[in-house]
């Protein structure tokens, strides 16, 4: 054994001002309340390959498998012991940086829990641990043995048990068969090996250090204390940049208007004197654009996030967005100019809620120290703004960026942030390519895609102009690597357009200006400007204006189609973060409300409510409610006080109540299992399949059908709905004629009978301590007084997610319960249509008989 125990040699491989991995600062005992959890992470390094983790003593120990497991008793997989890892690092996905220890992407390929034959402690120690998996892709038996084979780490090797998980190697490689992650979207494609040069002594360090020395004067000062709104924070490791809204026109009120440049969004993050670049999705450019890292460095700040866009000046200084692209490609970084223009973090604050003119001028004062002509400030202009565009366009300028004065920062697309163009230009996705003619080498025209309103992909023309020789042929030998022998339009478009095409993977984007879009979607008179590789392709749709009019002129106010116009309730705070991971703001969790009111008033209607109010957001403290009290909440209901013994309880049944509710706080609305006046007879019961934190989610999805199995043979016809947390619930619509503890009764028959039946699967008793390893049937909401979060309400957990019914047919497919956000819904409800899944919720009216009951065993 090597002793490796704790964390030390983890932390000093790594440098986590500059990586995303979890510091995992300290060493945790064993969770008593939680089983032992295990994570195979596929890491694309140096090499492709599985990192095989098993939490053991408050740490994951850690092995890299070069292939993989096998499901073949007969194949034994070498397993190199590296470090022990922090727990946390088991829901770790991303990239780690070039230069860094590990760079490569990450993806978690397998999770859940392992269950040790024996003392593991000493088994481990011992050099041959025996175990089963109970994971999403991995089950049955296996072992980790010691080998004797000399090498710099322990040799060890995992062998499959011989079981009814095991399957011949010929016949079932599962690392080929499921190649992607289990908590996400994610896959990874390996990249090409022994491509990349070597790095030389006049390669720059990444990331790059502050220097030594820095000129006189450039040391780091304490911000001027008159920053309202600053707040004292760490710098996050990652900053989700505030996006612009497109519009047709200048709109009224007071806006700050910046040029739009034609180049590439870059976020610098500085911590410690360290300088890393970043594209707007995340991706590590600092070694793209060393001198303007080494310039930020020189700056001589401690700390900090600035915002900016890079661009290439042409001959008469306008910016180029192809020279930009040909500068990236040839390694060459020093004719690249880096203008800022925003400083969402500074010396150690938080300035995202800070008003826009203070962010500037804090910013401002920051590079006014610069001594490098590779960093400018992005000046804002005070001319009248329709004026100042006709100028720019005049230039040959893409546009004009306007910002609401008095604005805060937010992490998302927003309309205090607008941008006006003075053409029609947006980006594509290039789904294929027509021969040359004539003189012309490479290709004759690129043909173009977009993404509807139903994310079906739809052709939208070609491009045939704005190419040089230098283009045509470093594009067309990366358009070579993407051909494929069938179109991947929804649709097949025109022949005469694509008569002789080759097709393409839809993964290169480009951007475009063109003269007009025909109503069939197609551009006409495009020019090609450059590839963009900022952005994910499923994101390139078709980029409307909006009314000028529409965009509201100080926050206070509101858009022309804002879901709250009518509602008569004002929204005080409206730019509160109340939630820091997604960055949604108190006035846009109301229009959340308003928006799905339709959706979710009648799943409130007559039904009392308790609400969990969050008056400084999800991270403070959290208010359940059930009675008015001194609390006026605008257009609530409440019911008559002698229906329960404690007060006048609370009924939600208008979009003006969802709103008032929501300016006073409130994230999420759970609701009663009966409906007034008839309190006293339930008409539905819940169960909530509540599971370990370990198990994988797999378990969770074959608990639910079990569940709903049972449910079917004795009768019962039930609905689904993910609880926007761990697990899922499940509704039993019933005739409103049992009295409540007839109805917990019957359900907590239903949990000790599936506890008794799989005890291994189930508990049908409350405590942590109860599920470990298992999943808690809770049937405790069915008493009088409980309650249970209602179906499209939000839940106060990081991303606000929201519960959301799903159909039956939909579980097998289901990746988590908490999967659809206030961000994400909407798309969501608009690919199902009219298919709700529980259209027929409202007319089951079921009662519970005697044979259930004998069934049951009750």
């Amino acid at each position: 054994m090597t002793g490796r125990h704790g964390l030390d040699e983890y932390q000093r491989k790594r440098d986590f001002a500059a990586t995303p991995e979890p510091a995992g600062t300290r060493k945790r005992a064993r969770r008593s309340e939680q089983a032992l959890q295990y994570c195979i992470q596929k890491h694309d390094a140096t090499r492709l390959h599985y990192d095989f983790r098993l939490e053991l003593d408050g740490t994951l120990k850690s092995w890299a498998i070069p292939k993989g497991p096998s499901l073949d008793p007969a194949v034994r997989r070498l397993a190199v012991h590296v470090e022990d890892h922090p727990l946390d690092y088991a829901s770790f996905e991303g990239h780690i940086p070039e230069g860094h220890y590990g760079a490569g992407d990450v993806i978690v390929w397998d999770r859940g829990v392992w269950l040790p034959e024996g003392d593991p402690q000493d088994g481990y120690r011992k050099g041959k641990l025996k175990f089963t998996l109970q994971g999403e892709k991995l089950a049955g038996s296996w072992n980790l043995v010691r080998t004797r084979m000399a090498g710099k780490q322990e040799q060890w090797f995992l062998i499959k048990s011989r079981d009814e998980a095991a399957r011949e190697q010929a016949d079932y490689d599962v690392t080929a068969a499921e190649p992607d992650s289990v908590l996400s979207e994610r896959t990874l494609v390996p990249r090409q090996r022994g491509t990349a040069r070597k790095r030389t002594e006049e390669d720059p360090p990444k990331p790059v250090k502050r220097p030594g020395r820095t000129r006189k004067g450039a040391a780091t000062k304490a911000p001027p204390q008159a920053l309202p709104g600053a707040v004292a924070a760490d710098l996050p490791a990652t900053l989700t940049p505030q996006l612009a809204t497109l519009v047709d026109a200048v709109p009224s009120g007071d806006w700050r208007y910046e040029i739009k440049f034609d180049g590439y969004r870059i976020l610098a993050r500085i911590d410690a004197g360290r300088v890393q670049l970043f594209t707007r999705n995340g991706h590590d450019w600092t070694a793209k654009m060393p001198q303007q890292a080494a310039a930020l460095a020189g700056l001589g700040l401690q700390s900090g996030w600035l915002d900016g866009e890079v661009v290439v000046p042409d001959e008469n200084g306008t910016p180029d967005f192809q020279a930009l692209q040909n500068a990236f490609e040839a390694g060459r970084s020093g004719g690249i100019l880096y203008y800022l223009f925003d400083a969402p973090y500074l010396h150690g604050l938080d300035l995202r809620a800070v008003p826009l003119e203070h962010r500037r001028a804090a910013l401002c004062e920051v590079l006014a120290r610069s001594d490098s002509d590779l960093l400018r400030f992005s000046e804002d202009f005070t001319e009248q703004p329709q004026s100042i565009l006709d100028s720019a366009c005049q230039m040959k300028l893409e546009g004009l960026i306007g910002k609401r004065a008095g604005s805060s920062y937010v992490g998302k697309r927003s309309s205090s942030w607008i941008k006006i163009k003075c053409g029609n230009r947006q980006e594509f996705i290039i789904v294929g390519y027509t021969a040359p003619k004539g003189t012309r080498t490479g290709f004759g025209a690129l043909l173009l895609g977009l993404h509807d309103d139903d994310g079906q992909l739809r052709y939208a023309g070609k491009v045939g102009t704005g190419f040089d020789q230098a283009t045509l042929t470093s594009l067309h030998r990366r358009l070579q690597a993407l051909e494929i022998a069938r179109c991947p339009l929804a649709k097949a478009p025109p022949a005469a357009d694509v008569r002789g095409a080759q097709w393409l993977e839809p993964q290169l984007m480009c951007e475009v200006a063109y003269a007009e879009m025909t109503r069939q979607g197609v551009v006409r008179h495009a020019v090609f400007h450059g590839l963009r590789t900022d952005k994910p392709a499923q994101a390139i749709t078709h980029e409307r204006a909006r009314p000028a009019k529409a965009v509201h002129s100080r926050s206070g106010k509101r858009d022309a189609d804002d879901p709250l116009a009518g509602t008569g309730v004002r929204i005080s705070s409206p730019e509160r973060i109340i939630d820091p991971h997604s960055g949604t703001t108190k006035l846009e969790l109301a229009r959340f409300y308003a928006r799905i009111a339709p959706w979710l008033l009648p799943q409130l209607r007559d039904r009392p409510l308790a609400l969990v109010r969050a008056p400084e957001g999800i991270t403070g403290e959290l208010f359940f409610q059930k009675h008015a009290d001194k609390l006026s909440i605008p257009h609530i209901t409440q019911l008559d006080p002698a229906l329960d013994k404690h007060g006048a309880l609370l009924v939600i049944d208008s979009r003006e109540a969802l709103v008032g509710a929501a300016q006073m706080g409130t994230i999420e609305l759970h609701a009663w299992n009966a409906v007034a006046p008839g309190l006293e007879h339930p008409d539905r019961f819940v169960l909530d399949l509540d599971p370990d934190p370990a198990l994988p989610w797999k378990r969770m999805v074959e608990a639910t059908q079990l569940t709903q199995t049972l449910l079917d043979e004795i009768g019962l016809q039930s609905f689904l709905k993910t609880s926007g947390g761990k697990g899922l619930h499940i509704v039993v619509p019933l005739a409103p004629v049992h009295g409540w503890s007839e109805v917990k009764s019957f359900s907590h028959a239903i949990a000790r009978y599936l506890a008794k039946l799989l005890p291994d699967h189930f508990s049908a008793v409350s405590g942590p301590k109860n599920r470990v390893g298992r999943i808690f049937i809770d049937y405790l909401r069915n008493s009088r007084g409980a309650s249970t979060v209602s179906a499209y309400s939000v839940r106060a957990r990081p991303g606000l997610p929201v519960s959301v019914p799903i159909h039956r047919d939909e579980l097998s497919e289901l990746q988590g319960a908490n999967l659809w956000t206030v961000g994400n819904l909407f798309e969501h409800l608009q690919e199902l249509g009219e298919a709700d899944p529980w259209a027929e919720l409202p007319q089951v009216r079921q009662r519970i008989d005697d044979d259930m009951r004998a069934r049951l065993g009750a």
